[in-house]
């Protein structure tokens, strides 16, 4: 019985990490100014790694468009 609950808590766990590490634009524009900053993207590692190239300006800022090409 104690492994299932702690295999029912484990997958609780993750699934809930996993939710938690699913960035939107919206939850990520922190100030609401309409555009993510690296340091606003810094939360989110998937969206830091593409960052340069979703960046297609180079203004050091994803608008809504930009954040929307992510894989």
């Amino acid at each position: 019985m104690k492994t299932v609950n702690k295999t029912l808590a484990l997958i609780a766990l993750a699934s809930s990490s996993a939710a938690f590490a699913a960035s939107d634009f919206d939850t990520l524009d922190v100030d609401g100014n309409g555009v993510v900053s690296k340091s606003e993207a810094a939360v989110d590692a998937k969206i830091m790694s593409q960052f340069k190239t979703l960046d297609v300006n180079g203004d050091g800022v994803l608008t809504e468009a930009e954040f929307s090409e992510a894989e």
